[in-house]
């Protein structure tokens, strides 16, 4: 990612068709799955892979292998998947909508969104459930610059000539309606993702993310000004780790240890953010065409604003406080999405995490 959210509402709009049939197909693969067997014999099964090890697995990421992930970058280096159980883990790159990869299978565990797995769950009745969450705050942002637009604050936005992104519209209205700004006193002007017009005083601000076209901006001596969703009545959490409900059911001790490994590697990364870019860069610089300059400002991002909190601090990295998880839900709600916390979160298995080792706990240290 650093468009990730993004194109997750792009490629969710295209992949609604399937990702309804493999909804429809699970659900009756989840019910036979639990007329087959006892809950003695799921549980021997858990235990007995648990000591044999869990062999390969899969993470999908929603967005190119940047500092995003650096997290999992560091963790797959480290070798900490290895120490988990797992004789590989393969981090297979987006841009993707996760939910459609999750849904069929294809990996055990996709990192996206609350808002792109809600939309999911709430219309497509998709089984599936977000098991925590690497951003406490989600890193939407209206970016103008001090020469150009300069909106420091909600009322700042009146008048103003906006770009959005049309897989970002339906956001974009949630954050005017919550906010109380008549959509006649902006004016909308569709866009696509490169915010040269911003740069080039076409447009007095652009939907964009704090750890991309802001960085951009910043890189180029252009001074950015950002007004953060989260902090102006759009807050839900981000880089959330969603799987199926028949995976939170039957396959609880693999992902349990997939979350083990995830806790190592993003208290490494966060302990050293130019460690953690550094080998972001060095891996996929060419591929990607990754600058150190640029990934090392991501990483300080992320690990000053966006992965921390008040509720990491008390519970650990990934945890999502009852207050967050309705936020989160009343977000969905701002754009026309109805669901319940229940029916997107179930936190018991990070819970289960960190009572088994509760070192992981302090990731300071």
């Amino acid at each position: 990612m650093t468009q990730p959210l993004r194109s997750h509402f792009a490629s969710l709009r295209r992949a609604r068709r399937t990702v309804q049939a493999i909804a429809a197909a699970l659900l009756v693969s989840v019910a036979l799955s639990a007329c087959a067997g006892s809950a003695d014999d799921s549980d021997a099964g858990a235990a007995d892979a648990a000591a044999d090890g869990f062999g390969a697995a899969s993470i999908q990421l929603s967005w190119i292998k940047n500092a995003e992930f650096m997290g999992e970058i560091v963790a797959e280096n480290e070798g900490y998947f290895t120490d988990a159980g797992f004789d590989s883990v393969d981090l297979v790159a987006g841009p993707s909508a996760i939910e459609a990869s999750v849904l069929a299978g294809t990996v055990d565990m996709g990192i996206g969104n609350a808002v792109s797995t809600g939309t999911v769950v709430a219309n497509e009745g998709a089984p599936l459930k977000i098991i925590g969450a690497t951003y406490q705050k989600n890193p939407f942002s209206i970016l103008s610059l001090e020469d150009n637009g300069n909106i420091a604050t909600i009322d700042d936005l009146k008048g103003k000539t906006i770009g959005v992104q049309a897989s970002n519209l339906n956001l974009w209205e949630a954050f005017l309606k919550v906010n109380d700004i008549d959509e006649a006193d902006v004016t909308t002007l569709p866009v696509e993702y490169d915010p040269t017009p911003l740069f080039n005083g076409e447009v007095d601000g652009w939907f964009a993310y704090l750890t991309n076209e802001s960085i951009d901006a910043d890189l180029k001596g252009l001074k950015p000004v950002n007004l953060p969703l989260a902090d102006n009545g759009l807050p839900f959490v981000a880089e959330t780790f969603t799987v199926t409900d028949d995976a939170l059911e039957n396959d609880r001790e693999k992902l349990k240890a997939l979350l083990v490994a995830e806790i190592r590697g993003w208290t490494d990364a966060l302990k050293d953010t130019d460690m953690a870019a550094t080998l972001v860069v060095e891996g996929f610089g060419s591929e990607f065409g990754l600058t150190i300059e640029k990934e090392t400002l991501q990483a300080e991002i992320q690990a000053a604003d966006l992965v921390v909190s008040e509720e990491t601090a008390e519970n650990g990295l990934f945890t999502i406080s009852s207050d967050l998880q309705d936020e989160s839900i009343s977000t969905l709600a701002a754009a026309g999405i109805t669901v319940t916390a229940d029916q997107l979160f179930d936190l018991s298995l990070l819970a289960e995490v960190y009572d088994e080792n509760p070192e992981l706990l302090d990731y300071t240290n």
